[in-house]
């Protein structure tokens, strides 16, 4: 082998070596026909999704007080699940309020 190549090979390990640590680790993809949903994760400058596993034993009658908000997001969901115009849904309030435990009835009713 060439001199000239052998040395560009050796410098080019040396330096993958020092930045091998830095990059983040290989992740699986998410199987979809295993995982009913799924957690963003930011890492750098892109994320990854990580398979939650859930309860589904929540219905949507047991939300007590957010009955206009549970109806709108529920009709709003099934549009977008059927595959008709559905409209963005941003879920927010204080911890407890909630949120979480709509969108886990949200996936056990649809």
């Amino acid at each position: 082998m060439d001199s000239r190549l052998s040395a560009f090979l050796e410098r080019a390990d040396a330096v993958l070596a020092r930045l091998e640590p830095l990059l983040p680790a290989p992740r699986v993809p998410l199987d979809w026909s295993q995982s009913l949903a799924a957690r963003g994760h930011r890492e750098g400058r892109s994320g990854y999704l990580q398979p939650l596993t859930l309860s589904l034993d929540l219905k949507l009658t047991d939300l007590l007080g957010v009955d206009t908000q549970r109806d709108q997001l529920a009709r709003n969901t099934r549009q977008f699940v059927a595959g008709l115009p559905a409209n963005h849904a941003l879920l927010w309030g204080a911890r407890g309020t909630g949120k979480s435990s709509l969108v886990r009835a949200l996936l056990a009713d649809c």
